[in-house]
């Protein structure tokens, strides 16, 4: 046995949330001759860390955070006196800006270049004019005010080095970026450019090159045979997260693709850009050519990355303040259910009136039903998987053989999408009111109503969440299964995937050869993020003072459905959220806008 051990120093609050890690980084402030201030400041900037902050203000209307005290005039001069604390001109442990924001090193060193890289890239923009022929093309000639911004954002992209695209569920983006790739490739002057697409998750950028195969093949059919070249580079065929598209090492935890290893496409889009992190929009900065053009896309009102950093909602509104035309929001929908739009965006302005009255207005199409406790969390399940039990998710399948290898697929996804018509999400994975404990409920219900023996864990019609990438077999964080018997009373898992003609098919496998997973009936809101379902239902804990409680967390959860929505909440507990934006401490929107950057 080991002689050593951590003596807790006297310096650790005993009250503060602090997580081990917090707890070590203030031992390692002491003993590397940091001061006893500066290890508590350094201990709560690692929380802020932990939370998705990348600084930790120390003025201001924002000091304070997670409950740390604030620090008076004497104790910011000490700080900045503290050897270990520079001003970012120098690598030193920690920084303090100008602006009194507290810094890991790695947090400041990101955020500087992040907010370099940007801002060089806006610099490097080309002037652009609006090819009014080519857009009409593209268009089919429509110049109404639903695709006015769709237009803009094709026509603005040329000569660009960075473009952000953002909208709402349903405005385009997807058939928005394939025509900007569209308008790029015709403007290359007969050279094919090199186009590569990705996204934060394995399911995200499924999702990506699914929808891109769905509009090239619609667009198809509306051009003449001059955009062949120009539809054929668009990729349709790989799904590449940006850890694959970047080239990631486990063994040494980093990236192969760097300014040095740059990438060699010609064009970058990444999707759903509001799940990307300071560390990653590094990475991904870094590895884009600098003559490049990257694209982000993705909702600026959906939650943000689960590391540190908000860089999506950043970026926007840093854009927005100094417009430049390299930023287009879509606000048009264009889903036939459009009766969903205006709860989408009450919730978006954190307007509760305005909530009640959409989900009224909706009819049938939205519920709000108010779960307090576990006895209506409960009679809430009891109504959800009476239809969920009912949904053709446990077809038959034929016999294994060549001849039915495309029958079986077909009928596998459509088991899939049967089980998408009905998703329940939850702000929580733990307790309670947890995705866990709700798969755990959910599938003992099933078992009873489909006579599936208690203590059974597989058997058809269970629905499985993969939690993490496994890219030999090619299942990725997010992907959700669908577990089918066969003929002879066997079981094995089935994806969805694409075959090699582009068309929907599904792959199965032996439940024990999958990678970690968990129940699917019941997902937490941050893994619904990239997917959406025909009806979703949003819970939410009934502690209205839960820290998890945030507007961009209920906007993500009902955006997701497409038809029909229902929220399970109490009025405090969607009040609280309504009032509560997430709003990450971090410098890189001002940092963008000029702040704090050497002269290039």
């Amino acid at each position: 046995m080991s002689a050593y051990r951590f003596v807790p120093s006297p310096l650790e609050l005993t009250d503060a949330p602090w997580r081990p890690l917090d707890r070590a980084v203030l031992r390692w402030t002491l003993g590397h001759g940091g001061s006893p201030l500066l290890a508590k400041v350094a201990a709560w900037a690692s929380y802020a860390d932990g939370e998705g902050d990348t600084a930790l203000p120390l003025s201001g209307e924002a000091a304070g955070r997670h409950g740390m005290p604030r620090p008076d005039e004497d104790a910011l001069a000490a700080l900045r006196a503290d050897p270990l604390v520079g001003d970012g001109s120098v690598p030193t442990p920690y920084v303090i800006d100008a602006d009194d924001r507290f810094y890991l090193w790695r947090n400041h060193a990101h955020e500087m270049a992040v907010a370099g890289a940007a801002r060089a890239r806006r610099d490097a923009a080309l002037p652009a004019q609006a090819d009014n022929a080519l857009l009409d093309t593209l268009f089919h000639g429509d110049r109404s005010d639903a695709v006015q911004r769709q237009r803009e954002a094709v026509a603005a992209v040329a000569g660009r080095k960075l473009f952000v695209l953002t909208g709402g569920p349903g405005t385009g983006k997807t058939t928005t970026v394939l025509r900007m790739l569209l308008a790029l490739q015709r403007q290359a002057a007969g050279a094919t450019l090199s186009i590569q697409v990705a996204a934060p998750t394995g399911k995200a950028a499924q999702r990506l090159v699914q929808s891109l195969r769905q509009g090239k093949q619609a667009l198809a059919a509306q051009l003449d045979d001059s955009w062949g070249t120009a539809l054929a580079a668009i990729p349709e065929s790989e799904a590449l997260t940006l850890h694959r598209l970047l080239g990631y090492d486990p063994r040494r935890n980093r990236f192969t693709r760097d300014a040095a290893h740059p990438l060699a496409a010609d064009v970058v889009v990444v999707d759903e850009a509001s799940m990307v992190d300071l560390a990653m929009l590094r990475a991904l900065l870094d590895a884009v050519r600098p003559q490049a053009t990257l694209v982000l896309v993705g909702d600026a009102d959906q939650l943000t990355s689960v590391a540190a950093g908000s860089v999506l909602m950043d970026l926007v509104s840093a854009f927005e303040a100094d417009p430049r035309g390299d930023l287009v929001r879509l606000e048009h929908s264009f889903r036939a259910e459009r009766q969903l739009v205006p709860i989408n965006r009450a919730v978006r302005v954190g307007d509760g009136l305005a909530l009640r009255a959409a989900m009224e207005a909706a009819g049938e199409d939205a519920r709000w039903r108010e779960v307090a406790d576990a006895a209506a969390l409960r009679r809430a399940l009891a109504a959800w998987c009476e239809p969920l039990a009912a949904l053709p998710i446990r077809p038959q399948l034929p016999p294994r053989d060549e001849a039915n290898t495309e029958v079986r697929a077909a009928i596998a996804v459509q088991a899939l999408r049967a089980l998408a018509q009905r998703q329940l999400l939850s702000a929580l994975r733990e307790d309670g009111f947890g995705a866990l404990a709700l798969n755990g409920w959910i599938e003992q219900r099933l078992k009873q109503l489909w006579g599936v023996p208690a203590e059974r864990s597989w058997y058809a019609g269970r629905a499985v969440l993969v939690t993490r990438n496994d890219y030999a077999v090619r299942l990725y964080n997010g992907d959700v299964g669908l577990c089918l018997a066969e003929p002879d009373g066997s079981l094995r898992v089935w994806f969805e995937t694409v075959d090699e003609h582009g068309r929907a098919s599904a792959r199965s496998f032996a439940p024990g050869t999958l990678p970690p997973h968990e129940g699917g009936f019941a997902i937490t809101v941050h893994k619904s993020q990239g997917s959406e379902y025909d009806l979703a239902a949003v819970l939410l804990p009934p502690d209205p003072e839960h820290r998890l409680l945030s507007r961009q967390l209920l906007y993500t959860g009902l955006s997701r459905a497409k038809r029909r929505v229902e929220l399970w909440g109490t009025p405090d507990a969607v009040e609280a959220a309504l009032a509560q934006p997430v709003q990450r401490a971090s410098g890189l929107a001002a940092r963008l806008a000029g702040a704090d950057l050497p002269d290039a």
